[in-house]
Formats: C-alpha cells, sequence, structure tokens
C-alpha cells in the first residue's frame, strides 16, 4: 500500500498508530508464493512484501541459516569485525564491480547515505552549498531528507520545510538535465531509481542511463543509482543498470537483499569509495550478524537456483500474458517493466478498489502511481504460478475497466 491510496478500512488495532490502509485480514504463514491469511484462507502473493521476500516464503535454505545463526549472534554492534560483513560485502562489489559496501537497515536509510556522500564528496571538492540532480516522480524514501529528494507532492504534504540542495529534472530528459547542471554549477551528484518504483514502474531509458554515466565522468560528479526496489536480481540481472552496460558511483539497496530480514547497504565505486571516514557517518543495528547472514545466502541461494535467468524467462511469460490478455480493452494502457518487475498502466485511478477485488480473488497486488497495477512476486516463481497471477488478474481489470465511473 501507499499513501495516495483509499484507506481499505477502519483501524482494528487501536494501539498501532493508523498510518496505513490495511486490508481487514493478517497473515499467518506461507510457503514459495502462497500465503494463508488466520482464518486459513489461502492467497497467491504477487507482492513478495514489496519486493522483499526474493526466495518466497518459508525457504528451506533461508530459515535454516537464520536457525543458525540466531542460535550464535543476532547483533553485536560495530564496535567489533563483524566477518558476515566483509563477506556479503566483498559478495556484492564481485556482482557489481565496485568497491566497498556500508550495511545500514532499510532503503531509507540507504539513499539518506547516499545523500550523506554526496554532500561530502562536494564540500572534499571545495563545494561549501553541493546540490543533487533528482527526478520527477521518484520516491527514495520518507526520512526529512529522502523525502525531499522525493519527486511526489503527496507524501511531502504537510512535512515542510523539505531540505534543500536538490534541483528536479524529469526523468529521460537530457536536455532539462543538461540545462540544469549549466544552471547550477554547485551540482554533484545525479540520484535516481534506475526503475522508479512507487511512481509507477518508470524504467530510465538505457541512453539516458548512458549518457547519464558520461555527463558524471565530464564533469566528476557522483552517479548514484537507487536499487532499492529494482535490483538483487528483480529485473533477471544483479541490478537494472546492467542492463544498460554501465556502473554507478553510489548504489543504495535493500528490500530483496536480506529476503525479508531487514537490511540495507551503500555499495560504492572508485570514486565515492574513501569519501566517508570513521566518524562521518554509523549505525546501530546496520550490518548484524543476523541481517548479514540473511543477505549472504540470499545470494548465494540466487546463484544456486539461477534466479536471475528465472526471474527474466517467467517475467517475459507473465507480461506475455498480460499483454495479451488486455489487448484492446478500453482503458488499458500499457504493461512495462522488466522481469518480475511489472506495472500495468490504466487510463484511471483504481486503487483501493482493485486491491480490494483481487484479494476477493485470493490475490495479492499493489498499485502505486493511483493508476498502475504493480506486480512484484519472488523470484522462485513458476510458469504456472504467473498463469494464475495472469488468470485472475485479467478478469478483475476487465471488470474494473468495464464499470461505470463512480
Amino acid at each position: 500500500m501507499n499513501a495516495q491510496e483509499s484507506t481499505f478500512a477502519a483501524p482494528t488495532e487501536p494501539h498501532v498508530m493508523h498510518t496505513y490502509g490495511r486490508l481487514p485480514f493478517a497473515l499467518s504463514h506461507g510457503e514459495g508464493l502462497t500465503v494463508w491469511d488466520t482464518a486459513g484462507r489461502r492467497y497467491l502473493d504477487a507482492l513478495s512484501g514489496i519486493a522483499v521476500n526474493t526466495l518466497g516464503h518459508n525457504h528451506p535454505r533461508l530459515v535454516a541459516a537464520l536457525r543458525d545463526q540466531v542460535g550464535k549472534l543476532i547483533h553485536t554492534s560495530n564496535y567489533y569485525h563483524v566477518p558476515l560483513q566483509e563477506q556479503l560485502a566483498a559478495k556484492l562489489c564481485e556482482l557489481s564491480g565496485l568497491t566497498n559496501a556500508f550495511f545500514c537497515n532499510s532503503g531509507l536509510e540507504a539513499n539518506e547515505a547516499a545523500i550523506k556522500i554526496a554532500r561530502k564528496f562536494g564540500h572534499d571538492r571545495g563545494n561549501e552549498n553541493p546540490a543533487i540532480v533528482v527526478f520527477e516522480k521518484a520516491f527514495h524514501g520518507r526520512s526529512i531528507a529522502t523525502l525531499s529528494a522525493t519527486g511526489n507532492p503527496k507524501v511531502q504534504a504537510g512535512f515542510g520545510p523539505l531540505v534543500e540542495g536538490f534541483v528536479r529534472v524529469p526523468l529521460n530528459d537530457l536536455p532539462a538535465l543538461e540545462r540544469a547542471l549549466a544552471q547550477h554549477p554547485n551540482i554533484t551528484a545525479i540520484f535516481l531509481e534506475t526503475i522508479q518504483g512507487e511512481g509507477g514502474i518508470n524504467p530510465a531509458h538505457m541512453q539516458f542511463l548512458k549518457d547519464l554515466r558520461r555527463l558524471c565522468d565530464q564533469h566528476n560528479l557522483l552517479l548514484m543509482l537507487d536499487e532499492v526496489q529494482c535490483g538483487i536480481g528483480r529485473t533477471g540481472k544483479w541490478f537494472a543498470h546492467q542492463w544498460a552496460g554501465i556502473q554507478p558511483d553510489v548504489m543504495p539497496l535493500a528490500k530483496g537483499l536480506g529476503s525479508g530480514v531487514p537490511i540495507g547497504a551503500v555499495v560504492c565505486g572508485p570514486r565515492a569509495a574513501k569519501v566517508m571516514g570513521p566518524g562521518n557517518h554509523g549505525t546501530t543495528f546496520g550490518g548484524n550478524p543476523l541481517a548479514m547472514r540473511a543477505g549472504v545466502e540470499t545470494l548465494a541461494v540466487m546463484e544456486a537456483d539461477q534466479l536471475l535467468a528465472n526471474a527474466s524467462r517467467i517475467g517475459a511469460e507473465l507480461k506475455a500474458g498480460l499483454e495479451a490478455g488486455l489487448a484492446g480493452v478500453p482503458g488499458f494502457i500499457e504493461v512495462r517493466g522488466y522481469g518480475l518487475m511489472i506495472g500495468i498502466q490504466l487510463d484511471r485511478p483504481c486503487g483501493a478498489l482493485l486491491v480490494q477485488a483481487a484479494e476477493e480473488a485470493n490475490l495479492l497486488i499493489s498499485v502505486t502511481a493511483d493508476s498502475v497495477v504493480r506486480l512484484l512476486p519472488a523470484l522462485v516463481i513458476t510458469s504456472a504460478e504467473a498463469a494464475e497471477i495472469t488468470a485472475r488478474l485479467v478478469p478483475l481489470i476487465k471488470r474494473f475497466l468495464s464499470a461505470p465511473a463512480p
């Protein structure tokens, strides 16, 4: 769910702050892409905790690894070496071609760290007022700094004054970006989601990403690619920018990296790798042994089970099935995305109505940017499960689009 959607039900938890519009049920347990609620009802999970449960629910290798780790150490603090941090950082650097990593707890924290890196990068070069280019429809988090970088007035409303130092331009508009660079010589970094998630599954064009890399090299800027939602194999590559054949200088990660265990990371290349030193940044919980074990095991299972290839293949099947099922339907615009990050664009807001209709069909989805049905299933999805998602979802969308406007 997101802040743009209607409230689904009155709160039934009077002691929990009412910050979410929840559906009126609670989940109990799961297996793969199947979950059951506390009443025993069974659902097909096409959301995976909003791109978090990479390995689905109750994956035997992950469960065994976490049980083993809980019996050893859960948390120690960063006063001491945490060998699993080095193991996970080395693997992320191997997969990305980057240099080092900082571990935190969430995508918001990873993006906050990236913003700090960009500012310090500027200050270290004599730029006393560094600015960061960000993009319309972006979503980078809900802290004051990441909210300020976000390009959604609805989620910013009521939280001003926002943090200064961001220059906003349209996504995939190279001339607008070049004008911004000319008008703001204090720009020190370009910061974007490789594929906008909350903004409606909007990919940065491959050529645009290549142009960003060229401009950052030309002007000695940091290219910072937020892969919190689109990274960790979701698109069929380890990181979505790899489809463009480029490398960022700073890459925030989170969500799918721990398969449900809270984790965030900022992976840096040579230009940014030594910006931060002792005392510049830190975290209490970040990089603890439990989270690191979850990350190490997640990546190991992904490699062993060839889940990147599975994401590409099943994602293509799912996208083709949706396109075929919705072709020619008035009100359907397009299916877009890469791999298992799929958005179905409609011509009208669908929000809570379609999410509720899917729930009644025992299917878990979300709607983002008001009118985009978002599918983010676990990377262990099968062809049969993709076909079942299509079989359940297409009739719901057709029925919704054929209904008279309320």
